[in-house]
Formats: C-alpha cells, sequence, structure tokens
C-alpha cells in the first residue's frame, strides 16, 4: 500500500500518469494499474479522468495530504534520533541575495551538528523555488514571502526583513525619494518577482509613473546600471553591493519605508530532525541584517 500511495502523491504532483511514472520508474500502464488497486482498496474515486491529465476528484483532494501525512510518518521511523547520526541529502532552494547573505553562515552552524548530510544548493528566483518546495523537489527554499496564502501542505518560517531604498548615481543632486523618481529614469526591479510586485504597489500607492530605462531581476546588476549613470532605482537594501564601495548614494524612505521579508518555505509533512536544525540555523538571531550606510 505504500508503493501505491507514493504513486498518487506523484501523480498528484505531475499531473499526468505517464509524468509520475518517469519520476518513480514505472510505465504509464504500471501506474494506471496501481491508482486502480488504490482505489478500489480504499473504495474512493481519485482522479477524474478526462483528457491526458490526472486531476484530483474531491476524495482525492481529500486523500492527498493524508497519504502524505501517512508517508512522512512513515520516513520518521527510518530517522535516527541523534541528529549527528542523520544521513542522507537535504536540497535547498535560495535566492541569489540569500546565497550571499545568511545562507553561508547558517550552513557553517549546521554542519557542526549534522556534518554526515550532504547538502544540495538549488539557485532560481522566488515563484521557481516555491514551485519546487510545492512538487516535493526542494526540501526547503529560502525566498521572498510570496503575496498570496500557500497550500494547506506548505509552511513557512519568518527569517529577516529587508528595507527598501533609492539608490541614486553619485553625482546626481537632489535627496528627496519620490521627486527622483518624477524626474529621474528608472531602473525597475522586475515587476515578475515578488520583490518586484512591492516596488510596484509602492508606486501606485505613491501615485508615481516612473520614466522607465530598463527592467531586471538580479539585484548587482541593478546596482551596477545605476553606478552607470542610467537612472535610480528601489531595490532591498541586501547582497553583496552592500559590502562593497558603492559608486552611488543610498537614500533612506523614511515614513514610507516598505520592506522584502525572507522567509524559509517547506513541506510541513517533511519535517525530520535535520530539517529542524537547519531551520534553527536560518532563524539565528545573532544574524543582523547587512546595512549599507545612507547617504545624502
Amino acid at each position: 500500500m505504500l508503493r501505491e500511495l507514493k504513486t498518487f502523491v506523484t501523480v498528484a504532483r505531475h499531473g499526468t500518469f505517464a509524468a509520475a511514472g518517469q519520476r518513480v520508474g514505472l510505465t504509464q500502464s504500471a501506474v494506471s494499474a496501481q491508482m486502480r488497486v488504490l482505489e478500489q482498496n480504499l473504495g474512493v474515486r481519485l482522479f477524474d479522468r478526462s483528457g491526458r491529465s490526472a486531476v484530483l476528484s474531491a476524495g482525492g483532494r481529500h486523500a492527498l495530504p493524508l497519504a502524505e501525512q501517512i508517508l512522512g510518518l512513515y520516513a520518521q521511523m527510518a530517522v535516527p534520533t541523534a541528529l549527528a547520526e542523520w544521513q542522507g541529502e537535504l536540497k535547498i532552494g535560495a535566492i541569489a541575495t540569500v546565497q550571499t547573505g545568511l545562507l553561508p553562515e547558517a550552513l557553517v552552524r549546521f554542519r557542526t551538528q549534522a556534518a554526515r548530510v550532504e547538502l544540495k544548493l538549488v539557485p532560481g528566483v522566488s515563484l521557481d523555488l516555491l514551485g519546487q518546495v510545492d512538487a516535493g523537489e526542494l526540501d526547503l527554499a529560502v525566498l521572498i514571502r510570496p503575496p498570496f496564502e500557500l497550500p494547506k501542505e506548505l509552511m513557512q518560517v519568518p527569517l529577516a526583513r529587508e528595507p527598501f531604498v533609492l539608490i541614486v548615481p553619485p553625482g546626481l543632486p537632489g535627496d528627496d525619494p519620490l521627486q527622483l523618481l518624477r524626474e529621474q529614469p528608472f531602473v525597475r526591479y522586475d515587476r515578475r518577482s515578488f520583490g518586484g510586485r512591492q516596488v510596484e504597489r509602492f508606486l501606485r500607492e505613491q501615485r508615481l509613473t516612473p520614466r522607465e530605462a530598463l527592467e531586471l531581476d538580479e539585484l548587482e546588476a541593478i546596482v551596477r546600471m545605476v553606478e552607470c549613470g542610467l537612472g535610480v532605482s528601489l531595490i532591498p537594501r541586501a547582497g553583496l553591493w552592500c559590502n562593497r564601495p558603492q559608486e552611488l548614494r543610498v537614500l533612506e524612505l523614511g515614513e514610507l519605508t516598505f520592506h522584502r521579508e525572507l522567509v524559509a518555505t517547506l513541506r510541513r509533512a517533511q519535517r525530520q530532525p535535520a530539517l529542524d536544525w537547519l531551520l534553527q540555523c536560518l532563524a539565528d538571531p545573532t544574524y543582523d541584517e547587512v546595512s549599507c550606510r545612507a547617504e545624502v
């Protein structure tokens, strides 16, 4: 029955019997046969079989979190009670600024208690990493808090808050962020990203329509564009640029300041000692936000 439950969860995550078969090493017909056996044993129709997709029925949607819980409990039976004895691989997703910010020190601390755990770091943008956690492809991801409710199967742990600031070329006069946004070309933080959506909301609230020069997602590239005089930009105060001499001015937003929140996201059914310890390392209160000195 455990084999059928694993296949059921895989079908639910990947949407078709064929895709699930590729993940678990079975033919499409073998996956279909397993699902028929599971439905017969449970007395519940798990899928609405229309077209090529395997869409969960009402019974399937009810069964999925229970199946994940059963598999999670079964996996816990093989988990050593001592963290130092834990072996295996953890796949961790992280956005770029986290990879060069809070993650390195957290992983060094993690290794002091879980030296036998193999770590694999997967880079990506927040939305993609969230999807990989949801699909079970990552054990945990550190990303920007999504601007929407997560599925009940997922949980998120707050880690840090990073204020947005206005960065301007060094020779550009003026200290009023709103006036500079009205008058200067704007290098925009990509609207498809969670942080970029926050910038867009701020601009709408302030009734600003900047003259856009460029739109991109990489913070280090945005900083370099501003340093070269392409325009001004609203970005979170985070990343390697905060640790090097800057050829730009950083203006605080004062009472208009808004923040980007970093969270660790994981599946509730995957909680185990190594992940719990990693969460403790990431949420270490001794971690301080990287700060960039504001110049006015």
